[in-house]
């Protein structure tokens, strides 16, 4: 999904996010690995909410997306508070040119735009190559007990004087598959100008993760739920998995 249109409008519907706590969660990753870390890849980085905060707190960051509309608007927001973030417009699964980085993180379940075991294979070979020795990867993904029973089958509305929106999350034939299905009305003038979506997303289980991680050479992978460092969970607990593995 290049996020066409949907670039410009993206923060003010993201504006809930918990941008502040996935910056805090890599910082508290770091902490606990007692890593030495300066360059960190932020894949999936959109309109660069977590990439910017990070290059504040003076991390060398790289933002990579397959939307130039949002690197974009990464771009200029960077430009406007005089912060240096390199960004990149690559595809996750043909990730490539970056060499002995010391972390790579994937937020905002980014992840699960990678809808098949191939691709997400795919995605892992090349984040480890990216990787310096002993480097992280920490990436986020909806709990799929979540997903099936709070996201597909739904819908959900947003209504502003300025937005409107119209979110339909259909459930998939394939387990923890799912399309979203948007249309939003954006005011123009005395008009409303309407535009549509649509995102395919899926979730696989911790098992799939772990073995695909295990698979890519990956060691030492622990698995976090909803921002907080534990050393147990189950798929049952929570609404976001966070997985940490190192090289």
């Amino acid at each position: 999904m290049a996020y066409h249109e949907f670039a410009s409008i993206y923060d003010q519907l993201m504006d809930h996010a918990p941008y502040d706590d996935w910056v805090q969660f890599t910082k508290d990753i770091i902490a606990q690995k007692a890593k030495a870390v300066s360059t960190i890849v932020d894949l999936g980085c959109g309109t660069g909410e977590v990439a910017i905060p990070l290059a504040k707190q003076g991390y060398d960051m790289i933002g990579v997306d397959i939307s130039t509309h949002m690197l974009a608007c990464a771009s200029n927001k960077a430009l406007h508070e005089n912060i240096q973030v390199q960004w990149i417009e690559q595809d996750m699964r043909q990730l490539t040119g970056l060499q002995d980085v010391d972390m790579v993180i994937s937020y905002c379940d980014s992840i699960n735009y990678i809808t098949n075991e191939a691709d997400l294979a795919a995605v892992f070979a090349r984040v480890y190559d990216s990787l310096a020795d002993d480097g992280l990867f920490v990436f986020d993904f909806h709990a799929i007990t979540y997903a099936s029973t709070d996201l597909m089958d739904q819908t959900f509305t947003y209504v502003s004087d300025e937005l409107t929106y119209i979110w339909d999350c259909e459930r998939g034939a394939l387990p923890g598959e799912m399309t979203h299905y948007l249309t939003f009305f954006q005011q123009e003038g005395d008009m409303y100008r309407r535009f549509d979506e649509v995102h395919a997303q899926r979730t696989f289980s911790l098992d799939v993760y772990d073995t695909l991680l295990k698979n890519t050479q990956f060691s030492k992978i622990t698995f976090y739920a909803d921002f907080s460092i534990e050393n147990s969970i189950t798929e049952n607990k929570g609404e976001r998995i966070f997985a940490i593995a190192e090289k």
